[in-house]
């Protein structure tokens, strides 16, 4: 079965196109980010590490306390880099066991990280799905209730879009004028072509 990943910036679209893939192409779609915070809510030996790290706060009622996690872990470089090495191996040992159990023509990974995580490598091909800044910040906006100045700051730490084009083996532009989906039916297309 082939393995497609799909990455890209904050607010850059590749939940709207994972979903679509999902519709036009019948496949099944591994939100790592949704599996992080699952894993990081259930897992009793990640609850641990995340506790020792952070502290009580770090869990309120059995919950990740995720505005404090994230403004800790967003402040300190070093911190945020154990938490990930915490996190990360569980979602990568989870997504393989989830690959095992599917069955259609290919699989889809939607991660922001995928250059920089241990899931680099767990895929066959990867697609970036790029917009302008500003509407990213627009979407994220509108999404998170955050502001413009957190969306940006959150941009910063991220590879800007043309890194991700450069890096990635297909380009979805999702700039709200270029239609998605034929798009979406073209790359879909491409990876039931693909040789694996």
């Amino acid at each position: 079965m082939k393995r497609l990943a799909i990455t890209g910036g904050i607010g850059s679209g590749k939940s709207t196109v994972c979903r679509l893939l999902a519709e036009v192409g019948g496949v099944e779609v591994y939100d790592s980010d949704s599996r992080a915070k699952e894993i990081m809510n259930s897992h009793p030996q990640v609850v641990a590490e995340v506790e020792a790290l952070f502290g009580p706060e770090a869990y309120k009622e059995g919950v990740l306390n995720r505005p404090y996690i994230a403004q800790r872990a967003f402040a300190d470089k070093e911190l945020l880099g154990r938490l990930n090495a915490i996190v990360h191996p569980r979602v990568v040992e989870d997504y393989e066991q989830w690959v095992a159990c599917q069955s259609g023509p290919y699989v889809v990974l939607e991660s922001a990280l995928l250059f920089s995580s241990p899931l680099e490598g767990h895929y066959d091909v990867s697609v970036a799905v790029v917009a302008p800044d500003e509407i990213r910040v627009q979407r994220c906006v509108a999404r998170d209730g955050a502001t413009p100045e957190q969306i940006r700051e959150r941009m910063a730490r991220q590879m800007s879009g043309e890194e991700f084009a450069k890096r990635a083996d297909f380009v979805v532009n999702a700039d709200g004028v270029e239609p998605l989906l034929p798009q979406v039916e073209a790359l879909d297309k491409w990876v039931r072509e693909l040789k694996k």
